[in-house]
Order: structure tokens, then sequence, then C-alpha cells
């Protein structure tokens, strides 16, 4: 079987990365392999096509290739939360919390992850238009291939975006190298409070794998919440995966990110969460229906989320 995942070197969708390294998948009788999908739609319209059987990625962009959630639903989070950040160039002296600071700047942002940003940046009283911010692809991002957090950061670097809006690890190496501040963190309060649930990184799968083996579904759940449960036990287990598969410099990062994270990992998936991205995927016009809550997610595995 095939997880797809949209961005690698990063912590966004680590406890599914981690659950194929460490051996959870395979303990739950699942043969599972990861495979990088970039960007985000990508990867849905391959489970769509049955090139892959799960994705882990942001749940709001399930839409990208199941139109009002008809063929795909979510099993699990594999955390709470909209989970990217808004990062400036450091040379240009934004404070925390200042989202003016986009203000006739190019920020760049992958495809559909870029809903979140924009319509953040409304929510908070910007004209995008007027107030001439641009959000635009990141220079070097193309091909289903690209690690998004890491090419922003380089981008940054060599002055071809003033900003970005992408994951932790891409934002933890521009902080460090000094080229970028951190302006937004919406997981940790940053913006209003309704963005929290704009998405989250969640696991889907197509209604077909659902309704033919939901055995498989329930393993894979029970696979995420074991990861999830062992990387809070233990953070230092995300070197182990991030050294097979990360760069040196971004192996010995991941475990710190990690443990940042560990106050989201919770694999529920609430109503109110799904009645917040359903209001912003509305408000996007990527919805046009309000889908009940057994539509969007795979609620008979519910008692699975905290076994």
């Amino acid at each position: 079987m095939k997880l797809a995942v949209p961005d690698l070197i990063s912590n966004s969708y680590f406890p599914a990365v981690a659950a194929v390294e460490l051996g959870f998948f395979k303990e739950e009788g699942l043969d599972v392999a990861l495979e990088l999908i970039f960007p985000v739609d990508a990867a849905y319209r391959a489970m769509r096509d049955g090139a892959v059987d799960f994705v882990a990625g942001s749940a709001h962009s399930v839409l990208a290739a199941f139109p009002e959630w008809q063929g795909a639903k979510l099993l699990c989070a594999q955390a709470q939360g909209m989970y990217w950040f808004l990062v400036m160039r450091a040379d240009l002296g934004a404070a925390r919390g200042d989202v003016r600071a986009v203000c006739g700047r190019r920020i760049g942002a992958a495809p559909w992850v870029e809903m979140g940003l924009r319509r953040l940046l409304i929510a908070t009283g910007l004209d995008l238009e007027q107030d001439q911010v641009t959000i635009m692809p990141v220079p070097g991002a193309s091909g289903t291939t690209v690690n998004f957090g890491m090419t922003a950061a380089q981008a940054l670097e060599d002055g071809k975006i003033d900003g970005f809006w992408a994951n932790g690890m891409g934002t933890d190496v521009a902080v460090r190298r000094g080229v970028g501040t951190i302006v937004l963190d919406v997981r940790r309060g940053d913006g209003p409070k309704a963005c929290f649930s704009y998405t989250m990184a969640s696991v889907a799968a197509p209604d077909r794998l659902i309704d033919d083996s939901p055995e498989t579904a329930a393993a894979a759940i029970r696979a995420i919440v074991r990861t999830q449960a062992a990387l809070k036990a233990d953070p230092e287990r995300a070197t182990e995966v991030g050294r097979r598969l990360f760069p040196p410099a971004e192996a010995e990062l991941i475990a710190g990110l990690v443990r940042r994270d560990l106050p989201y990992y919770d694999a529920a998936i609430s109503p109110e969460f799904v009645a917040g991205m359903s209001q912003f995927c509305r408000d996007l016009g990527i919805l046009h229906t309000e889908p009940a809550y057994e539509r969007v997610v795979a609620a008979r595995f519910s008692a699975l989320w905290h076994s």
C-alpha cells in the first residue's frame, strides 16, 4: 500500500511518516510505503485515481479531488489546528502578530496551502488587492517531489520572496539562519480564533477502501494513534526517523519540532472542527454545501482515536 505526503522534510505530517518508519503500520498488518507527491492537490488526485491508498495532508485539500466530499473521508487527525507559519524576511523588521507586514510584499505559498493564509488575511481586515499583497508560488517549488518548506526557506534567503507561509521545519531553518522572522503561528494563538479550525494535518482514505476494507482503515488509524503515543513518550524517537529520511542538519532538528507539537497530537476530529473547516471552504468557494459530519469524517472509527 502507499501513503502520500505533500512534504517530507517537515514536522507537519510527521506522525504518518513515523508510523511507516517506526513500524507501526507493519505491526498493524499493513505494508505501507511513503510517497512524496507535491503539491497536496496532486496527492489527493493520486488517491482518487487509485495510485495511492492514503493521503497524509491538509484536511480541506481533500476537496481538490473529491468535490463536496463525495468519495473520500478523513480517518483521523495527525495533530490539531492549522499548522503553517507566516515568516517574513528578517531585515524587514516585522513584529510578531503584525499582519500588515505582508502589505506590498511577495509571499510564497504552495497551492491549496495558500488558501489558509489568504482567508486569514481577509479575516484580519486586509484587502489583498488594495494592500498589494502578492501570494505566489515559491520559485523552485515545482515537480511532484518538492520539499516545500526547505525550498521556501532557501527562496527567502535568496531574496526571491519577501515571506512565506509554510511548515515548521522551513520556518525553523529560516529563523536559525537569521533570514526569517515569525509573524504568525496560528496553532499557538496568533490571528483570529476561527483560523485554528481552517484545516488540520489529517489522514484521508477513499470511500472505496473504507467500505470494502474497513479493517484496513481501522488498522491505519491505530497505527497513527500508536505513533502519536510513542512520540509523546519519547520525542527523541523522531531523530531516528529523521536520520533515515532527512538531510543531516534537519534530522537533528526534528525532535525539537515534534516536542513543540506534542500538545496538538490528538487523533480526534470533532464536529466543531468540521463546521469551522466547512465554513472556511465555503468562504473560499471550494465547497457549496453544508456536508454532514459523517460525510466528511469516517466517524464509525471514532472509538479508535483514543484507544
